[in-house]
């Protein structure tokens, strides 16, 4: 079994609990940077007023400039959750886009998703993105729940029917081989059936196009490591559905988001492949124990909590009933701290060891300064560095944010069937040194289970 290192609030302690999810269990899927370069805008500016008497009107809610929609009846509702998309480079070589959809079947009539095209906002006949059959729905997928279409906020479903008045999140996401390749805004070709009319009556076949999506104008932040050192395993990365980051929809202040669609559990191995050596029960035999955790940009620290004492490895607070009973939305990530980095980027280091967290709120810091060290507090079961950029300081209500580092060795990839496999400590040999070939990168995200080595 793989383990998945649950870490933020809701989205782990109220996880879906049937069987196919194993809430305490990390289980892979099968398997632009902006640089100033602005893609679209959102806004649309009203013209100027030709008289008194003759004004331009206000773009419709949801409009997005360039983009027609025709006027359909829609049987099921399409809404973003969370931020506008931001393409950012992977280490693949590709450029990624990644964000999510809730869809609402909005009438007494059952519904279903057969298939959901991604198109250029400008010209929609030409798609970017397909999502049919087994990429929305898989239950034969080996490494657990490979769904992009769940039940809200993430559980598993067997099908693709949405019954009436029942929502579910479509979890979106693709690639371009050069930024060039980006469109301004996308549209959503819905294909399957439910009702044709307000009339409703017998389901019948649906399609529309609906809901534009501008991409976001922001710059994608360039970052220095979080911690240094070989054989960096980034565990639980982007982007694909089934893995705890990437599906932790939660519902906070209102609204729908996913703080965590872009972190990544730092974990770190020996050379030979092992994550611990000796007594697996304490978490000093953890090779990434106590390693020293840093600030990725000067900032200003935020928040900070420590005081929580250490887990026992191998157990997932929120799935044993008396540990669980003591886990809250303010220390379900552990002994943390958060830094503001400017431009309405924020960064979060979770899983602290206790007393050893370096700063206080209010304090400024450079560019890799100790904040703390590595270690396996909170809703964790297992010592990791959880990792997130997100775009405010609320862990639960910001939006995540991808990035770029600075500068580091990508050497290779795990092997997912080896993380499926493990146990809850992580037995085992997960990187054959003899397959790593590093090599300099700049300007990527590490994406899931990638090993690095930092500087």
């Amino acid at each position: 079994m793989v383990i998945f290192f649950f870490t933020t609030e809701e989205a782990e302690l109220h996880r879906d609990t049937s069987p196919r999810t194993h809430p305490s269990r990390l289980r892979p899927h099968r398997s632009r940077t902006g640089r100033g370069r602005v893609l679209a805008d959102a806004a649309t500016e009203p013209a100027a007023a030709e008289s008194a008497a003759t004004t331009t009107p206000a773009p419709a809610a949801g409009s997005v400039a360039g983009v027609t929609v025709p006027d359909a009846f829609t049987a099921i509702t399409v809404v973003p959750i969370g931020s506008p998309p931001l393409p950012f480079k992977g280490t693949d070589g590709k450029y990624h886009v990644a964000y999510d959809l809730q869809l609402t079947n909005a009438t007494k009539v059952p519904a279903s998703v057969d298939k959901i095209d991604v198109v250029d906002g400008a010209n929609p006949t030409k798609v970017i993105a397909s999502f049919s059959a087994a990429a929305l729905v898989d239950p034969d997928c080996v490494f657990g729940d490979c769904n992009r279409l769940r039940d809200l906020p993430a559980g598993y479903v067997d099908t693709a029917q949405i019954p009436p008045q029942e929502s579910r999140v479509v979890f979106i996401d693709f690639t371009l081989d050069s930024l060039d390749q980006a469109p301004d805004a996308v549209l959503h070709h819905l294909y399957g059936t439910g009702a044709a009319s307000p009339a409703f009556g017998e389901p019948g076949p649906i399609d529309y196009l609906t809901t534009p999506v501008a991409f976001s104008t922001r710059t994608v932040p360039i970052i220095a490591p979080p911690v240094r050192g070989e054989n960096w395993v980034a565990l639980n990365g982007c982007c694909e559905p089934g893995f705890p980051h990437r599906s932790s929809v939660m519902s906070v202040n209102g609204k729908l988001n996913n703080s965590q669609r872009f972190a990544i559990d730092w974990k770190r191995t020996n050379d030979q492949g092992e994550f611990y050596t000796g007594d697996r029960n304490h978490n000093e035999s953890y090779v990434d124990y106590g390693a020293e955790i840093l600030a990725v940009a000067d900032a200003t620290v935020i928040s900070v909590l420590d005081g929580m004492e250490a887990n026992a490895p191998g157990v997932l607070p929120a799935s044993n009933p008396e540990l669980a009973s003591k886990l809250t939305v303010e220390n379900a990530d552990g002994n943390h701290v958060v830094l503001d980095l400017d431009d309405g980027v924020f960064a979060m280091y979770a899983h602290m060891i206790s007393g050893s967290v370096t700063v206080k709120p209010g304090d400024t810091v450079t560019e890799g300064q100790v904040l703390g060290k590595l270690g396996n507090t909170g809703n964790a079961n297992a010592s990791h560095l959880h990792f997130q950029l997100m775009d405010g300081p609320s862990l639960l209500e910001a939006d995540s944010l991808p990035y770029e580092l600075k500068g580091f060795d990508y050497a290779g990839q795990v092997p997912p069937q080896r993380i499926a496999d493990a146990d809850d400590f992580l037995s085992g040999t997960f990187v054959d040194e003899a397959t790593l070939s590093p090599e300099p990168r700049r300007g990527e995200l590490p994406l899931n289970l990638a090993v690095v080595d930092f500087p």
